[in-house]
């Protein structure tokens, strides 16, 4: 996606050799037309199950306006995102589990509260950088848990270097990626043709 690559490429900074910040169009600073041209990309990628999509999933934060704006072209499929918690603070009434945090290294918990998530549900699950896989991993425990399908994972940038992926692929998740980061090197983003 030239739209989505072009502002990788000129607005991303990066923190080392493994971290990107994308606050400038996509976390803390929204584009809302680059946000518009994803949601309708995904809908392209995933055309095929499209009409069996009844649920978008993403993490908090930085995946919701990215899940918001896809479900739109999904029909306004109800969008749910999962709460990062502190795992003592969790009551019942939840789906919940932990996931590692790349960023700092640190093992959080995420819910979705069950009356949200439920067998009847066909889900897609939007991320905004896969890493390790571990948000998308979580999300889909969380569906095996509540009975519910995952019908694919998009994913806005995908860092094939850390290979989460790879992994997610390994276990039968469908994988599309918007953009792909090949590397890092020196600061210097290096993106797939």
């Amino acid at each position: 996606m030239e739209m989505l690559n072009k502002r990788i490429l000129e607005d991303c900074e990066t923190v080392s050799n493994e971290i990107i910040k994308v606050s400038s169009f996509m976390d803390h600073r929204l584009d809302l037309k680059l946000l518009e041209e994803i949601g309708k990309e995904f809908r392209n990628r995933f055309d095929d199950i499209a009409d069996k999509v009844n649920m978008i999933l993403t993490v908090e934060a930085s995946g919701i306006a990215v899940a918001a704006f896809t479900a739109k072209y999904f029909d306004y499929a109800p969008m749910v995102f999962a709460w990062k918690e502190n795992p003592n603070k969790l009551k019942e009434g939840y789906y919940f589990t932990d996931i590692s945090n790349i960023a700092d290294r640190t093992l959080t918990a995420i819910c979705i509260e069950k009356k949200f998530l439920g067998s009847e549900h066909r889900c897609l699950i939007i991320d905004d950088i896969l890493a390790k896989g571990e948000d998308v991993l979580g999300l889909a425990h969380i569906c095996k848990e509540a009975g519910a399908e995952i019908l694919g994972a998009g994913i806005v940038i995908e860092k094939e270097f850390q290979e989460g992926g790879k992994k997610l692929r390994a276990r039968g998740i469908r994988v599309e990626p918007l953009a792909v980061v090949e590397k890092i090197e020196k600061g210097v983003i290096c993106l797939k043709e």
